[in-house]
């Protein structure tokens, strides 16, 4: 931000230093104009020999030697102006001419400096109202003014994009809970009114539903302090293919329950720099979701490889693939929610903000002919002893 005023300064600095430079010149030009105009008129006042005289000094045709002298006696004997005549008439020609000069040139270096300021100040104001749709305008200003409001507009579109995000966020998250809050409300109720019997099966469901609830704040106390980055993580060595092992296998019975195979793919045994709980916690999730939301998927399979610096760890499945609208935002909160009971809706986020917090990237890809597959990128990537 400093550097940026200072470039603004350095504009107007030469703006002001051509505006002084232009006024000087029109004085300069006025006070030879006038001094020339002081000659001829005493000129004019000359006797016909002196003229001659004069005429013939300036041709060269008088002795130099002569010439000084008979110089001095002309003008100390015809020259009669007023000893303050030029400093008036240059006192008035700077009045006339170089003030209103400068005071244009004034009004238009304040003017673009003021417009657009006071565009990002009515912007400001008003999206300290509340209004976020509002957005400075440069007019026809170029340069560090015009790229001022250019981030002054993309920070609104920021915070507009978040005010979306939050109140998004807000409304999903009431939905989410008013379901399993609203089971549990009627079941207790009807256990108390003696309309279901208090069974095994039932108490079940009810804890299946305060466990849904139980993951989903513990969720977003996890997303949360990932993305305020006050997530604890603690950096080592991890070895992807070993941790993948693990984690395959807690999941099998599941995965077998759905009908789908689980595979493990590994090209090179690379270690990841990254904390091996967190990185747990993503891979699980990746499954998580594969097994919930890919539709007609009979494989997901997990690949290990190494990619340049990079460890890479990917999530494949040949299901139906991801719909459009997570296609195009995949880790948006909220966009598998609902359609499968127990889910969140938070797992990818919170994979994008782990990932993320380990100095990594994530992203979606579609799989030919049909299917998704995530893949994360971890820093490390060397070779497993």
């Amino acid at each position: 931000m400093a550097r940026f005023v200072d470039r603004i300064w350095v504009r107007f600095g030469f703006a002001i230093a051509a505006a002084v430079l232009v006024t000087i010149g029109m004085l300069s030009a006025s006070v030879l104009l006038l001094a020339e105009w002081q000659y001829r008129d005493f000129y004019r006042s000359l006797p016909q020999q002196v003229k001659r005289d004069v005429d013939a000094m300036r041709q060269g045709e008088a002795d130099p030697t002569e010439e000084a002298g008979r110089l001095a006696t002309i003008y100390s004997q015809y020259w009669r102006s007023d000893p303050l005549f030029g400093e008036r008439w240059s006192l008035v020609i700077g009045l006339v001419i170089c003030l209103p000069v400068g005071l244009l040139m004034g009004f238009r270096i304040s003017r673009a400096v003021t417009r657009p300021l006071a565009s990002i100040a009515e912007a400001a104001n008003s999206i300290a109202l509340g209004d976020l749709s509002v957005r400075a305008k440069a007019g026809s200003e170029r340069g560090e003014l015009a790229e001022m409001v250019r981030d002054f507009n993309r920070m609104t579109d920021a915070l507009q994009a978040l005010e979306g995000e939050r109140r998004h966020t807000a409304a999903a998250l009431s939905h989410e809970l008013r379901t399993p809050l609203s089971v549990l409300t009627a079941r207790l109720h009807a256990l108390r009114d003696g309309v279901i019997d208090p069974g095994p099966a039932e108490f079940t469901r009810l804890i299946g539903e305060v466990n849904h609830l139980s993951r989903l704040v513990e969720d977003m106390h996890t997303l949360a302090l990932a993305e305020s980055r006050k997530l604890s993580i603690k950096p080592a060595d991890v070895a992807l293919a070993d941790l993948a092992r693990e984690v395959l296998d807690t999941f099998e019975e599941r995965a077998q329950a759905f009908g789908i195979e689980l595979k493990l793919l590994v090209h090179d045994a690379v270690i990841a720099h990254g904390d091996r709980d967190r990185l747990r916690q993503v891979l699980s999730n990746l499954l998580d979701n594969a097994l919930r939301h890919a539709r007609g998927a009979t494989t997901v399979q997990v690949e290990v490889a190494r990619d340049g610096g990079h460890a890479v760890l990917s999530v494949a499945d040949d299901g139906a693939g991801l719909p459009e609208r997570v296609r195009r935002h995949p880790f948006d909160r909220f966009q598998g929610s609902g359609t499968t009971g127990g889910s969140s809706g938070l797992g990818l986020s919170i994979v994008q903000a782990l990932v993320s917090l380990q100095g990594g990237t994530v992203q979606a890809e579609a799989v030919e002919p049909h299917g998704a597959r995530f893949v994360v990128r971890l820093p490390g990537g060397f070779q497993q002893a």
